[in-house]
């Protein structure tokens, strides 16, 4: 029972070590959001219309917010482990 409690539980904050597969997974997730950001920018600077321009920028900052937090945790862990 102690297990099922465990596994219901949220973490309040990321572990002091990730796994191989987590760090792997997250290599992927910077990669997807820097190709998001990438398209974004390209679309949003090859469109003429400016209501849609403004929405695809902020899809593009988004997804660099995004890159930057993931990039900030994986930088934070790797000091951590030095």
């Amino acid at each position: 029972m102690p297990f099922e409690q465990q596994q219901n539980q949220a973490m309040t904050q990321p572990p002091k070590m990730i796994s191989t597969k987590d760090h792997l997974y997250l290599t992927d997730m910077l990669s997807w959001n820097l190709n998001a950001a990438n398209k974004a920018h390209f679309f949003a600077e090859n469109c003429s219309i400016p209501e849609v321009k403004q929405t695809i920028e902020k899809t593009c900052q988004m997804h660099e917010k995004h890159y930057n937090i993931l990039l900030e945790h994986l930088m934070d862990n790797q000091k951590k482990l030095m």
